[in-house]
């Protein structure tokens, strides 16, 4: 990146459109609420201020008690609120690996067990002689617990008072449970809650509860300009134009926002913006990693599945068993084929130092972002050892590898595409290939006899030169060859000659083979091993494919083969029962995702991780509501969408109040909509579209963004494996843009794109120097706004006139008289004090906005 001084110093973008002072979120959520007249870069220090100065206040309100005089304390349930204390301020000492004074918290029986000392921790109803409470709130350094960091919070001290009260209760984890069917609550009538319709969707029944319960109120549903935004960017990613919005705002039937979420469902552009969430979770790459990070081959074609299973609304249990199972279903397909490629996905080295530990890498990885992404649990803590917290034994994680047996490596050192390419193209264009081939190896067979006659008679020197180089070999047959044969014999010579020429002409104007990334080859499956602390050179006991223990379920029943490509089938078995209607994972998981993506955290925050340290349900009900109405459904995403997007829950606005932020500052409740900064895509995709340079073209390979010779100098071998695309394909989707490893594109880094080598169940959403630095900065950036300057034609027309166009353009709004007037004291400012061009210092005035608030975050 390249800042041009020369053109405009830092500190002129720093001081432009700062407008008023504007009230700021607390703590860490400072950033995300858009201002119009604030900068982007202005925001950063905003956000430092906002975080140092609400520090103590947060401080504050996470040591208030939970119950307090007069107020009845809330029921506390022991894996939502009290396991999460064992686990992080007592496992250390009195955990899964150690249990000091023979004391551990690792299930009930041993928690209320006598120690050593003969004293009890934990009586049930009797906190005078729980030792637990009293060695908590101890003042003496000698006896206090936990010896080391800080003692427990009030709040966290009162939870284990009120749980020991109620009788210690050691609840099966709720993720472990199987689904309920939850009814939606009642909730206060129609006239104490004068909108109409309030609660005719059950997510808002839920989400009111919880409020009421808490003493919180909704707030009121957000303008129609801002809906419209947040509906474009949730379920396509791009901007809506001005004529959209306007035509939206203007729509007085009842049912307006239900039509617009179904024209924005129809989209491609639906697709390619889910997509790229999924291929987040199955940390999609196109090349290796590792030092020679070579390419993929057509692992875009992948991509191109997910998106168009995405477009086609196809049922989320069926896009389960494609990627998991798609060479061993019933009906095997091309596009079946393609979805294996989920397999081939992660990284792989090519020159292991210990090839039989690269192996099991390869398979732990597949196993880790199989059981995360699909399940929500992780089953690879249990490679080397029983699961610290969750009950999963180590058994569990060779059962769940032993699924996966038959699986190759991606490849080998000196064979990268005939483990994992598959051949697709139809059974005639493959029978005309093969009877070229066939052809052609019957007439070089021929011509090498008739050429052997020959050089049989040649002199020793000349034969001689016949047996090294291909080129001396040639050069000796050209020259000797044809007086050394009758005439019958080089009759025959040229003929053969022009026929393997004809044969050439003739698979050259036949159609490509197609191949596919995927499963191209198998092995028969192995005996699989419990490996002694996860060594692979020491194997113990041998494990069979199995669920996880903690479903309680039935072993599978398991046949040699499903198919005739010679798989064994048993990915098959892991797929039909992952996508079974009852099983307790699959849907939960996908349903808090698809709540994620809409509302920026999941009911469940750690939607990776559903066990017993990810992060509780702020919603428990909800989420099994909403995972039963989804299999019923079908397993319809589109259809979980409009369920979701049509209730007051997400169309609320986001604006703060003193009530909410005092008692949830965290929003855990959603009592508004939480704003949000655009992801990476989001940021390029909308500097396109606002411009008019967006190619909206669907599918195909990958395209290589321009990059400066210091970014490619960066790698081993500087520039290998970076191609060169058109600006045209250059103008496409970012979700196309190809995906190396060791190489991501600066301005998408920044904005936390994520790393590709592991599952990201969610993107960071920082606000950091670099963001600011990139949008002010970059070439790309720089040569986007001067389009964006020809795009409304600013060369011809007057300085307020190219402020009302510009505001137009990038944000579809008129523009405000006081902004008009910046924009051209501006523009002046640049002409007149740093000797700029009327074009440059408009097409910097293009820049500036580019940098609003009102353009980098969602409302």
């Amino acid at each position: 990146m390249i800042f041009r001084r020369n053109d405009l110093p830092q500190k002129t973008l720093m001081n432009i459109n700062l407008g008023s002072p504007h009230a700021r979120e607390r703590g860490a959520r400072a950033f995300a609420t858009p201002y119009r007249a604030t900068t982007f870069c202005f925001r950063f220090t905003l956000v430092v201020l906002g975080a140092s100065l609400c520090c103590s206040a947060t401080r504050a309100e996470e040591a208030s008690p939970e119950a307090s005089p007069g107020k009845p304390a809330r029921e506390v349930h022991f894996t939502n609120d009290v396991q999460p204390i064992l686990a992080k301020r007592c496992y250390a000492c009195h955990g899964p690996d150690v249990a000091e004074s023979g004391l551990s918290f690792v299930n009930r029986e041993a928690a209320l067990s006598e120690t050593e000392s003969g004293e009890h921790a934990i009586v049930p109803g009797d906190i005078d002689a729980s030792l637990l409470i009293a060695r908590v709130i101890s003042t003496d350094e000698n006896e206090r617990m936990p010896p080391e960091g800080e003692p427990l919070k009030e709040s966290e001290v009162e939870i284990l008072r009120n749980w020991i009260t109620a009788g210690a209760k050691w609840q099966k984890h709720w993720a472990f449970e199987p689904l309920t069917h939850p009814e939606p609550p009642q909730v206060a009538s129609e006239d104490e809650h004068p909108d109409a319709n309030k609660h005719a969707n059950p997510i808002d029944a839920f989400i009111q509860a919880t409020l009421t319960a808490n003493g919180l109120s909704a707030n009121p549903t957000a303008d129609r300009r801002t809906l419209i935004r947040r509906a474009y960017f949730d379920l396509i990613g791009l901007p809506p134009s001005a004529e959209e919005i306007a035509a939206f705002v203007n729509d007085t039937s009842s049912d307006a926002f239900e039509q617009l979420i179904e024209r924005l469902l129809a989209m491609p552009q639906y697709g390619e913006r889910f997509g790229r969430h999924w291929l987040d979770l199955v940390r999609y790459g196109e090349t290796n990693s590792f030092e020679r990070d070579n390419p993929k081959p057509n692992v875009w074609k992948y991509r191109d599945y997910v998106i168009k299973s995405f477009n086609d609304d196809k049922p989320y249990d069926q896009f389960v068993r494609e990627q998991l199972a798609g060479d061993e279903l019933d009906e095997v397909t091309t596009e079946t084929l393609i979805a294996t490629g989920y397999y081939r996905l992660g990284i792989w080295d090519d020159e292991p130092a210990d090839p039989l530990q690269a192996r099991f890498d390869e398979l732990d990885d597949i196993v880790a972002t199989t059981s995360q992404v699909f399940m929500g649990l992780t089953i690879n803590c249990a490679r080397c050892h029983d699961h610290k917290i969750d009950p999963i034994p180590q058994t569990d994680y060779y059962s769940m590898l032993a699924f996966m047996a038959d699986l190759t490596s991606f490849g080998h050192r000196g064979d990268q595409s005939s483990f994992n390419q598959i051949d697709v193209s139809t059974p005639e264009l493959n029978r005309q290939y093969e009877a070229l081939d066939q052809a052609q190896r019957q007439a070089e067979q021929e011509e090498t006899a008739i050429e052997q006659a020959g050089i049989t008679k040649m002199s020793a020197e000349d034969q001689r030169a016949t047996e090294g180089p291909k080129r001396e070999r040639e050069q000796v047959l050209k020259k000797n060859l044809k007086k050394h044969l009758d005439d019958d014999q080089w009759s025959r010579y040229e003929q053969l000659w022009a026929e393997l020429k004809d044969i050439q002409s003739r698979r050259k104007a036949l159609p490509s083979r197609e191949s596919v990334l995927g499963l191209g080859r198998y092995e028969p499956p192995k005996p699989t091993f419990v490996l002694f602390r996860g060594n692979p050179h020491s194997p113990t006991d041998e494990v069979q494919p199995d669920y996880p223990t903690l479903f309680d379920v039935d072993p599978p029943t398991l046949e040699p083969s499903t198919t005739d490509r010679g798989s064994a089938g048993r990915r098959r078995v892991l797929a039909d029962w992952m996508t079974q209607s009852d099983n307790r994972l699959t849907s939960r998981v996908i349903v808090n995702r698809v709540w994620q993506y809409h509302f920026g955290r999941g009911i469940v925050r750690s939607s990776n991780n559903f066990g017993q340290l990810g992060t509780p349900p702020t919603h428990p009900e909800l989420l099994d509501w909403l995972a039963t109405y989804f299999v019923e459904n079908g397993w319809k995403l589109k259809d979980l969408h409009r369920q979701i997007m049509t209730s007051r829950a997400y169309q609320m606005s986001s604006t703060n109040t003193d009530e909410g932020l005092a008692v949830d500052p965290n929003n855990d409740f959603f009592w508004r909509f939480d704003p949000r900064r655009l992801s990476a895509e989001e940021v390029r995709d909308a500097v396109l579209a606002v411009n008019g340079s967006l190619n909206k073209a669907t599918y195909g390979p990958s395209f290589y963004p321009k990059l400066s010779a210091e970014v490619l100098s960066g790698q081993s071998r500087p520039g290998a494996g970076w191609g060169n695309s058109s600006e045209d394909e250059s103008n496409r989707r970012s979700v196309y843009i190809h995906v190396k490893r060791s190489l991501v594109t600066p301005l998408l880094e920044a904005f936390d794109f994520p790393e590709p080598d592991r599952s990201c169940e969610a993107r960071f959403m920082t606000l950091q120097p670099g963001q600011a630095l990139s949008m002010l900065n970059s070439d790309f950036v720089h040569e986007q706004a001067a389009k964006l300057a020809k795009s409304i034609d600013a060369t011809s027309v007057s300085d307020d006139e190219v402020a009302k166009r510009a505001i137009r353009a990038v944000f579809a709004r008129d523009a405000t008289d006081e902004e008009v007037g910046r924009a051209v004291k501006l523009i002046a400012d640049l002409e007149v004090n740093y000797s700029l061009s009327r074009d440059r210092a408009v097409q910097l005035y293009c820049l500036t906005i580019l940098n609003w608030n009102e353009f980098l975050f969602l409302d």
